[in-house]
């Protein structure tokens, strides 16, 4: 059995959570998500607790558990707090702004880059350098910002492009530093 699966996921007081055999659905104060699980998986809920067990125990059964165990905790969570990131533009001259429904990136290219904003995700510019994205979905959360760095990576020579907060670049010394 997983270690992970056989923890039970705690409930908090303004969360309601409806499964069936195909699909679990979670309503919060920050929205509402839903994902289909395998019918091999068994959800019981005990008080405020929750609790995945399995219907039979092969490995891939096993593998499964503590995936879908994390994945129904971070639905919890998120419409219950919600998950934010926070992205750090380094570099001369670049910038963000949030226009409309798109945030509109100046990162050293010939015109702006305009991304649109999905409807799940909120998104804040703070100093023109930092994005910060919050939303109760992790998953998709997670995907938008990799969606904007992608644009500039960071690079190891100079530390410029598009970093998580906190990230830290190694730093390469370049051609003068060969000798």
């Amino acid at each position: 059995m997983s270690r992970i699966g056989k923890l039970p996921i705690n409930i908090p007081e303004n969360v309601d959570i409806n499964y069936n055999e195909s699909e679990i659905t979670v309503k919060g104060k920050f929205g509402t998500l839903s994902t289909k699980i395998p019918n091999i998986i068994n959800i019981a809920q005990e008080n405020n607790k929750l609790k995945i067990s399995l219907k039979e125990e092969t490995k891939k059964v096993r593998a499964l558990h503590g995936l879908y165990r994390t994945l129904i905790n971070n639905m919890v969570i998120g419409v219950s707090e919600q998950f934010d990131l926070t992205l750090v533009l380094k570099g001369v001259g670049y910038r963000a702004a949030v226009q409309g429904n798109e945030i509109v990136l100046s990162l050293g290219y010939s015109h702006p880059v305009k991304i649109e904003i999905p409807k799940q995700i909120s998104v804040e510019v703070t100093q023109n350098t930092n994005i910060t994205l919050k939303s109760c979905d992790k998953e998709l959360l997670g995907l938008f910002a990799s969606r904007i760095r992608a644009w500039r990576q960071p690079e190891p020579y100079k530390g410029k492009g598009i970093l998580y907060k906190g990230e830290q670049i190694i730093r390469k010394a370049g051609k003068s530093g060969k000798k």
